[in-house]
C-alpha cells in the first residue's frame, strides 16, 4: 500500500497480517492510545489565552480597513519614549540610546515634525521637519542644519544624513492601497502565527510586476501587526510593527511601534505617553529656521560655513 503526501512524496506501508493487526486495532481503539500520541497545544504571539479563536476577513475587508484607519486622522501630536539605535544586527553592531523624550506632529496631507531630547537634561538632540517633498534636520550638538529631498537617492556612510521625517511618517500613518496597486491575500497561519499578509505589488513595465509593500493584520484582532516596504529590488526599506493598540480621542492607534530601516543602518522604537488626535494643528508648528552661527548642509552637496 502506498500513500502520495502533499510533499510529492510516497509513504510505503507494509501489510499487517493476524496477531498483529488484531493488536494494532485494539491499541487504537483503547485508551491506550492517548499514550502513544502527542498531542502539541497552539499558542500564537501576542495571544491572551492558549487557544484564541481566529478571526475571518476578505481582502477587501482588509483594504478597508487600512483606508479607514488612515482617514480617521487629520492630524496629531503625540509625546513619546523613543529607543534610536544606529547599526545593524547583519553587522553584529547596534548602538541603543535609551530615554529619550520626544514629540511629534502631523498634519495632513505630509506635515511631520519631530523634536527628540536628551535624557535627563532634555536639551534638544534633534529636530526634523518634512513637508512631504523636502525636509530640514537641526543637531545642536553638531552645529548642524540639513536640509534635502525626502528621497535618499544614495545611502551614505553618515547615519545622520541618512535620517528623514518621512520614513516616520510612512510607519505611523499606513497609506491606503492606490488605484493602480494590485493586491494578493495570504493567510499565514502556522503554530506560531496567525496573521493575514496582504502584498501590494504595482507595475514596473510591460509585463513586468514588483512588490511594493505587505501589510499584516493580527488574526486573533484583525489589528494591524506589520508593515514592510521595499525598494524596486526587492530589499528592504521600511520594517514597521504595531501592537498595544489603543483609542486616543475614539480613534484607535498603536501605544508601541518599532521601526526598522537596514539599509540605512538605524532602527527607533516609539512608545507614546500622550496623544491628541484631530485637535488641530496651526501652522507655526512647522516652522524650522536655520540657527544663527549653524552649518548649513544640503545632503549630497559640500557644507556652506556658519555665518557669525
Amino acid at each position: 500500500m502506498r500513500l502520495l503526501t502533499p510533499y510529492n512524496g510516497i509513504v510505503h506501508f507494509r501489510r499487517v497480517r493476524g496477531p498483529a493487526l488484531l493488536l494494532l486495532l485494539s491499541l487504537m481503539a483503547s485508551g491506550l492510545s492517548s499514550c502513544l500520541v502527542k498531542r502539541r497545544l497552539i499558542t500564537r504571539a501576542g495571544a491572551k489565552t492558549a487557544t484564541p479563536s481566529l478571526l475571518v476577513a476578505d481582502r477587501k475587508q482588509l483594504v478597508d480597513k487600512i483606508t479607514a484607519q488612515f482617514n480617521a486622522i487629520q492630524n496629531f501630536t503625540a509625546t513619546v519614549d523613543m529607543t534610536p539605535a544606529l547599526g545593524t544586527t547583519e553587522k553584529s553592531r547596534v548602538t541603543e540610546y535609551k530615554d529619550v523624550r520626544g514629540y511629534i506632529v502631523f498634519r495632513r496631507p505630509a506635515d511631520i515634525r519631530i523634536i527628540g531630547l536628551y535624557p535627563v537634561v532634555r536639551n534638544t538632540a534633534f529636530d526634523m521637519v518634512s513637508n512631504g517633498t523636502d525636509f530640514k534636520l537641526y543637531v545642536p550638538v553638531k552645529n548642524r542644519f540639513l536640509v534635502g529631498s525626502n528621497e535618499v537617492r544614495q545611502v551614505s556612510q553618515n547615519k545622520l544624513e541618512n535620517l528623514r521625517p518621512q520614513h516616520f511618517l510612512e510607519a505611523l500613518m499606513v497609506q491606503p492601497i492606490g488605484p493602480s496597486d494590485r493586491v494578493l491575500l495570504e493567510n499565514f497561519t502556522d503554530e506560531d502565527n496567525a496573521f493575514y499578509v496582504l502584498h501590494i505589488v504595482q507595475e514596473a513595465g510591460p509585463q513586468e510586476l514588483e512588490l511594493a509593500r505587505t501589510v499584516w493584520f493580527n488574526r486573533v484582532d484583525l489589528r494591524l501587526a506589520r508593515q514592510i516596504i521595499l525598494d524596486r529590488s526587492g530589499n528592504i526599506l521600511t520594517d514597521a510593527r504595531y501592537s498595544q493598540w489603543q483609542e486616543y480621542d475614539n480613534v484607535p492607534f498603536p501605544k508601541h511601534i518599532e521601526i526598522n530601516r537596514p539599509r540605512d543602518e538605524y532602527a527607533v522604537v516609539l512608545d507614546i505617553v500622550k496623544m491628541d488626535v484631530n485637535k488641530g494643528v496651526t501652522d507655526d508648528k512647522f516652522v524650522l529656521n536655520q540657527p544663527q552661527g549653524t552649518t548649513l548642509e544640503t545632503v549630497g552637496q559640500a557644507p556652506v560655513p556658519a555665518n557669525p
